[in-house]
């Protein structure tokens, strides 16, 4: 009986295979990638990794590849400059840093959602094509930011000949957007100095031709700083110059 149950067995498989050879109705086909019309896409597990990839690296983007940089280094300046160490506190520096950060990046953020996001979420694009097409609104804006001498100065360091703007890799970019912010943060900072250093000159001058050489000049200085920031309003100053100093 056991005999008689193998041999139908195998008939049943030989039979099977000859009618899927024929393109017999019924025939199973398994195929890789997408339908009929849509591009193959990574696979699950490729695009968790990429995910959790990018969540691990989302403070370092966020602080390198936005305008975080400058505004979190002028604002760093204005406390220095003032002469007051812990008002406001670095949490009120980094907290403003990141809001006026997402207010400047909204209208690139937008286009990512717009161009990237959606289409990714509707299945009309891949995984790979929304992330090409959400780095292009972020490689404008830092290539607006950067000037010309930092993008040739990487250029010569990795050895590429001249290339063109739409053409550099992020790996060109980025490194010369930090170094272009940093210049640009430290013109602002000294800046925002100017006016507080001609305080501190006046005052240890005045304070030197009355011969009180042993008040420090900071003590007398501090609340003639403060006063010219509050009559200037210079907190609405120096947002407004870190806003418009951004090309969006």
């Amino acid at each position: 009986m056991r005999k008689l149950w193998i041999h139908s067995s195998a008939a049943f498989l030989v039979a099977a295979v000859e009618a899927s050879a024929q393109g017999a109705p019924g025939q199973v086909s398994i195929t890789l990638g997408g339908g009929e019309g849509v591009a193959p896409d990574l696979s699950v597990a490729i695009q968790v990794l990429i995910l959790m990839t990018l969540l691990t690296l989302g403070p370092s983007l966020v602080i390198l590849m936005s305008s975080f940089t400058r505004i979190v280094i002028v604002l760093g300046f204005v406390r220095t400059a003032m002469g007051v160490q812990q008002a406001p506190s670095n949490q009120i520096i980094v907290g403003l840093g990141l809001i006026l950060s997402f207010f400047v990046m909204q209208p690139v953020f937008s286009r990512m959602h717009t161009e990237a996001i959606q289409p990714y979420l509707a299945k009309e694009i891949t995984s790979v094509e929304a992330l090409e097409r959400g780095g292009e609104p972020l490689k404008q804006f830092m290539l607006k930011q950067t000037r010309v001498s930092d993008l040739e100065f990487f250029l010569e360091l990795s050895n590429s000949g001249p290339t063109l703007a739409e053409e550099l890799p992020f790996r060109i970019i980025a490194p010369a957007f930090v170094m272009s912010e940093l210049r640009s943060a430290f013109q602002m900072g000294f800046l925002v100095f100017l006016p507080f250093i001609v305080i501190d000159f006046l005052v240890a001058t005045t304070l030197m031709s009355m011969g009180m050489m042993m008040m420090p000049p900071v003590v007398v200085s501090l609340p003639f700083k403060l006063l010219l920031f509050v009559l200037v309003d210079g907190w609405s100053l120096v947002v407004r110059s870190l806003v418009q100093s951004f090309h969006v």
